[in-house]
C-alpha cells in the first residue's frame, strides 16, 4: 500500500511532468543557481557589514560558516539514515526531470534544502531587509528538489528546518566571541586583516574612543589631585 509521502511525491512529479519544457529546465537550473545566489549575497552582506559595528560583521561572517556546518550535519544525518531516493523507490512515479543520483547518494535530508534554510536565516540575521528575498528563495529551492524528482517532500521540509534551526542557534552562540575577534582584527597592524574586517562604524568608533579617554582622565585625576 502506498504511503502518503509517496502519493504526495507522485502528485508533485506528475504536475512537474505536465509543465512546459522551458519551466522544467528553469526548475532544474534553479536547484543549483540558488546556491550561487546565496553565495553572492554572502559576499554583499559581508561587504556592507565592514562599515558597521563588530557585532554586525560577526553575524555577516558567521552566515556562510553556519551554512557550511549545517551542510556537514545534513551529510552526517544522510549517511546515518540511508533513505533511498524516491526516483528509484516510488513505484508508478514518472521519470524524474533530472537524472536520479547514484545508489549510495541518500535522500534524507536534502542537502540543498539544508543549505538553503541555513543560508536564508543566516543572511536574514545579517541583513534583515533581505529576509523577504532569502526566505522565499529557500522555500522555492527546496520545492524544486521535489519538482525535479530527486527528493521526497519530507526530505526538503526537514532539510529547511534543520538548516534554519542550526543557523539560529550557532549565530546566537558565536556572535559575541566572533565580534571580539573582529575588534582585534580592526586594530591589527596587518593591512589584509584590517581590510577584511573593514573600518567599522566611524560614529561607534568615535564614541568608544571618547569613553576610553574619559576613563583614562578619570584615572589620572586622583594622581593630579595628590600633587
Amino acid at each position: 500500500m502506498d504511503t502518503m509521502t509517496d502519493d504526495l511525491y507522485r502528485d508533485v512529479t506528475d504536475f512537474a511532468n505536465d509543465t512546459p519544457t522551458w519551466f522544467q529546465h528553469l526548475a532544474e537550473v534553479w536547484t543549483e543557481l540558488g546556491l550561487l545566489l546565496f553565495g553572492a549575497l554572502f559576499v554583499v552582506a559581508w561587504w556592507r557589514a565592514r562599515r558597521s559595528g563588530p557585532r554586525a560583521l560577526a553575524i555577516a561572517v558567521l552566515a556562510p560558516l553556519v551554512t557550511a556546518v549545517a551542510y556537514v550535519c545534513s551529510e552526517a544525518l544522510k549517511s546515518a539514515v540511508d533513505e533511498e531516493r524516491p526516483c528509484r523507490a516510488v513505484a508508478g512515479a514518472v521519470t524524474s526531470i533530472v537524472e536520479c543520483p547514484a545508489y549510495g547518494d541518500w535522500s534524507f535530508p536534502s542537502n540543498h534544502s539544508t543549505i538553503a534554510g541555513a543560508a536564508a536565516v543566516g543572511l536574514a540575521l545579517a541583513w534583515p531587509r533581505i529576509a523577504a528575498l532569502t526566505l522565499p528563495m529557500a522555500v522555492l529551492m527546496a520545492f524544486s528538489r521535489v519538482f525535479v524528482g530527486v527528493h521526497y517532500p519530507h526530505d526538503v521540509a526537514v532539510g529547511l528546518l534543520l538548516g534554519a534551526v542550526l543557523a539560529l542557534l550557532l549565530v546566537r552562540l558565536a556572535t559575541r566571541p566572533v565580534a571580539r575577534v573582529v575588534e582585534t582584527m580592526r586594530g591589527s597592524s596587518t593591512g589584509v586583516v584590517r581590510w577584511f574586517a573593514g573600518p567599522g562604524d566611524p560614529v561607534s568608533a568615535s564614541l568608544a574612543d571618547s569613553r576610553a579617554d574619559s576613563r583614562g582622565g578619570a584615572h589620572r585625576r586622583p594622581a593630579s589631585h595628590r600633587r
